[in-house]
């Protein structure tokens, strides 16, 4: 009779619970049964799928793949959850005590305490060893300054508040020999955990607000490089101003053909810009950004600079920054000779836009100067022709020379 009760554990179960006993064991069965199968089916089809695996899109049967594996850990635990109340039932029946699971979940809470701490050793060391060089601009460095403060500060507090958790989880777990002690309240420990994290976290947001100040300290410097920074799908356009030092106006409306980014040739300062393929960056001098776009949300980022400031579709936006790494210099500091600064754009704008990359040079002033000069014009000869400035050029040539002659 005691077999058949255990054997039936799982109606004694909903006998317990004031429950109806389960009827539909039959069909969760054939439930299962049909998933399997069709696991197997999706298992047996990836020797199939992986002549189409260079094709984009969402691989499927990976999917069903990690559904099933998490389908069948979540029955597995039900299972032994089902198994263990059956034992306990059993060992009830028999007048014996079952399994003291305060116990179990004591010991439970010290292996994920001691799990946890190794992990967390683990991401120091493993994950941490892959964090950025110093910071190669001015402003990076009490970002990083900022950045490890706050890490340190809540590290400590992570330690402190994990050891606590589990610690007094096991320590004070429930005791038939022992009754716990009920305190409603208490001003001081109420002030305690009150007062320092406002003291903390005060510390924390005057520092960043005045980091925060001067990073985007936006007052005009007499001698700023201005360069724009214009992003689309999937590239970056880079132009720089002439001799005459100042970027020309532009207008989206102009863009067409050869004129892409929309430079408004009306304006004289447009007439030497510069284009090129390479963010070059004198070491030491103030650079600032403009920075555009001219479809859809892009987002400047160069992590060594500790730089990123979005491009929004008809907001022009920018961010001033002083280099102060060559890329020499963090070549030998990395121990790469063949090390690049990179700009990434940081927002996912598309299909192609892990391929959004510009290689930034940072150079002394002297090989700046030698490179800027061997840069052509945007405005090149098919450009001119589009827009019609060759004619125009022409016949003030034409006119000039009249001149010329009736003097």
């Amino acid at each position: 009779m005691a077999f058949k009760q255990i054997i039936n554990g799982g109606a004694l179960l909903n006998t317990f619970e004031n429950k109806p006993p389960v009827k539909n064991y039959k069909k969760v069965l054939a439930f299962l049964a049909v998933f399997m199968l069709l696991g197997t089916n999706l298992l047996m089809a990836q020797t199939t799928a992986t002549a189409d695996a260079a094709k984009p899109g969402v691989d499927w049967l990976g999917v069903g793949y990690y559904v099933l594996l998490f389908f069948l850990l979540v029955v597995s635990v039900a299972v032994i959850g089902k198994i263990l109340k059956v034992y306990e039932l059993s060992q009830q029946i028999q007048g014996k005590k079952g399994i003291h699971w305060n116990n179990v979940m004591g010991i439970i809470c010290l292996v994920f305490l001691v799990a946890g701490m190794v992990g967390a050793y683990w991401e120091f060391t493993v994950q941490g060893s892959m964090s950025l060089p110093e910071a190669a601009s001015k402003h990076g460095v009490k970002i990083d300054d900022m950045f490890l403060t706050t890490t340190i500060i809540t590290m400590i507090v992570f330690v402190i508040t994990q050891i606590l958790l589990f610690v007094f989880l096991f320590r004070y777990r429930h005791s038939d020999k022992r009754r716990a002690y009920f305190l409603p309240h208490n001003n001081t420990i109420e002030k305690v955990w009150t007062i320092i994290p406002a003291i903390v976290l005060t510390v924390l947001v005057i520092f960043g607000f005045f980091t925060w100040q001067e990073v985007e300290n936006s007052a005009p410097a007499k001698n700023d490089i201005n360069i724009d920074v214009t992003g689309h799908q999937f590239a970056w356009e880079i132009r720089y101003a002439g001799p005459d030092g100042v970027l020309g106006k532009k207008d989206f409306r102009l863009t067409a053909g050869a004129n892409k980014l929309g430079i408004d040739y009306k304006d004289k300062n447009s007439m030497d810009d510069l284009q090129a393929d390479t963010l070059v960056l004198p070491v030491n001098k103030t650079i600032r950004l403009n920075i555009f776009a001219q479809d859809v949300i892009h987002s400047v980022y160069m992590p060594h600079f500790r730089v990123q400031q979005n491009a929004v579709p008809g907001l022009p936006t920018f961010f001033k920054f002083t280099p102060t790494i060559t890329t020499e210099e963090m070549r030998r500091k990395v121990e790469d000779p063949k090390f690049e600064y990179l700009l990434y754009c940081n927002k996912i704008c598309g299909s192609t836009h892990y391929n959004m990359q510009k290689v930034v040079r940072v150079v002394t002033e002297g090989e700046y100067n030698q490179w800027i000069a061997k840069q052509k014009p945007y405005l090149t000869p098919a450009l001119r022709t589009e827009l019609k400035l060759a004619s125009a050029d022409q016949n003030k040539s034409i006119t000039n020379n009249r001149l010329a002659l009736n003097n």
